[in-house]
């Protein structure tokens, strides 16, 4: 097998001989790119940002900047990666290089003041400077006068949530805004953007070993399963957006880790006559892109899912294999009575979501087994609401969530399924609020009754996050919103 190689702003190098649970952070940084930073260690502030090559929704290739602190080097054997760094063109004989637009406009409109975050929200908006249709979103969304007027997309469609995973401590966002809404699109001779027309680097089957450990990427779901019955002390990574923490912050380090991100087999998303099929390996952010809101529920989860840096690494697969009481997208797949495609050894099995969460962080999934796809079944209930309650808008964990799925006929709730994330041990439904609602008037005397009801499901406990009442007053808060908001569209 090829020695694992990593290919840094044009230049490849060897990954040995960094341990295989070395971050591409580290790598960067011990090869003298220290624009990289740590800052917190679990993908929260964006400093460590790097853009890599992935296959692309639109174009052949896509550049997504993702969290070099929590993604192991060995993860990225034969991939290309650009750093701050690498942004820049080079210049001639005796002349300095020329900044990249994205650092241009950073610096004319003071958006660096110490300069530590910089380099992470530079790879951050650089990946969505070269985002296929950000101009065309522009133009579709003027408002006729010349403006934009969404406020969280700019005059030229660059989306803030590309940066909703960079903090900043000293600048002041401002700036920084000011500079996102200000460059342009990116030149025909821009070799970044002409990267973007061929294909990204084919997946490479990995064995990487240092010492007692190994980084092993199957080229199969036969041969990951396989792995799995051989190394039942494996652990099992996509995105590692969980596990890299783990590794961080508690220092735990695995003897064997087993990548399944780049499997063919778990990373489709086809659409039959009565229900969507979505691979485990598919990245949010893959997912939000080609089903392009055809979804209404997964698209009001999606923003709310920590930050774009996490979703263009997290997996849905991921997610649930956790087993997290807080996940957000466990409430909503439940309220979509999504069910779980789980492959073994003895073959495949369908298991509705409602029944595969047992205990706290425990599933039905037997040793060996691999979440292969989500599917959601059709046709999709019209009345949809996805509620996290938390202490930030944006890049935070839930104290609790709440999914709703209603059907409303002739004004009669034929059908509610509601999600619940944060009030009990595991993930739940709401079954006793759900029945409370169906068959009767979708009118405030119903709702009343039926939040109440909301208000006693799960077991909800006090922590930092919230208080067992808060989360408790929440749940019946958020069916009332949901009323409020349903009346209003009605009305108007």
């Amino acid at each position: 097998m090829v020695a694992a190689r990593i290919t840094v702003n044009g230049k490849e190098a060897p990954i040995s001989p960094a341990a295989p649970h070395t971050t591409v952070l580290d790598f960067l940084r011990e090869r003298g790119l220290t624009g990289t930073k740590e800052g917190c260690a679990e993908g929260e502030c964006g400093a460590c940002s790097v853009l890599v090559a992935r296959p692309g929704t639109d174009k052949p290739t896509d550049w997504v900047a993702v969290n070099a602190c929590l993604v192991p080097v060995a993860a990225l054997d034969g991939q290309e990666v650009v750093t701050s760094e690498g942004l820049a063109t080079a210049g001639g004989a005796g002349e300095p290089a020329a900044l990249h637009p994205v650092q241009e406009e950073m610096a004319v409109r003071g958006g660096s003041q110490c300069g530590y975050c910089t380099p992470g929200f530079i790879c951050s908006m650089a990946a969505e400077y070269y985002r296929p249709g950000r101009c065309a979103h522009a133009e579709s969304a003027d408002d006729g006068a010349g403006t934009n007027t969404d406020a969280e997309h700019g005059p030229n469609g660059f989306d803030l949530h590309a940066l909703s995973g960079n903090l900043c401590r000293c600048t002041g966002y401002r700036p920084i805004r000011d500079a996102a809404f200000a460059v342009g699109e990116p030149a025909d001779d821009d070799p970044l953007a002409q990267r973007r027309e061929q294909s990204p680097p084919e997946p490479v089957a990995t064995a990487y070993t240092q010492g007692d450990s190994a980084f092993l990427r199957p080229a199969t779901l036969d041969e990951a399963l396989r792995l799995l019955r051989e190394r039942t002390d494996a652990v099992v990574v996509a995105g590692s957006t969980d596990w890299g923490v783990e590794v961080n912050i508690r220092s735990r380090r695995a003897s064997c880790v087993v990548a399944i991100d780049r499997l063919p087999e778990l990373r489709q998303l086809r659409t039959a006559s009565d229900h969507i099929e979505i691979g485990a390996a598919l990245t949010l952010t893959e997912i939000e892109r080609r089903l392009d809101g055809s979804v209404p529920l997964l698209a009001e989860l999606f923003p709310q899912f920590a930050s774009r840096l996490i979703r263009n690494s997290a997996t849905l697969g991921g997610n649930l294999g956790t087993g997290s009481p807080i996940g957000d997208s466990p409430p909503v797949l439940l309220a979509l009575e999504a069910s779980v495609v789980l492959a073994g050894a003895d073959g495949e099995r369908e298991v509705p979501l409602a029944d595969y969460f047992t205990g706290y962080r425990q599933s039905v999934r037997r040793p060996g087994e691999l979440i292969r796809a989500v599917r959601v079944p059709l046709p999709l209930s019209p009345v949809v609401a996805f509620h996290k309650i938390a202490k930030r808008r944006f890049d935070d964990i839930s104290s609790m969530a709440v999914a709703f799925a209603l059907d409303i006929e002739d004004g009669i709730v034929r059908k509610a399924r509601i999600g619940l994330g944060g009030v009990a041990a595991t993930p739940i439904r709401a079954l006793a609020a759900e029945a409370a609602l169906e068959g009767r008037p979708w009118a405030a005397e119903t709702v009343e009754e039926a939040a109440q009801v909301l208000r006693a499901q799960g077991t909800p406990m006090d922590d930092h996050r919230a208080s067992a009442g808060y989360r408790s007053a929440m749940l019946g808060q958020s069916l009332r919103k949901l009323y409020a908001q349903t009346t209003e569209a009605v009305s108007s």
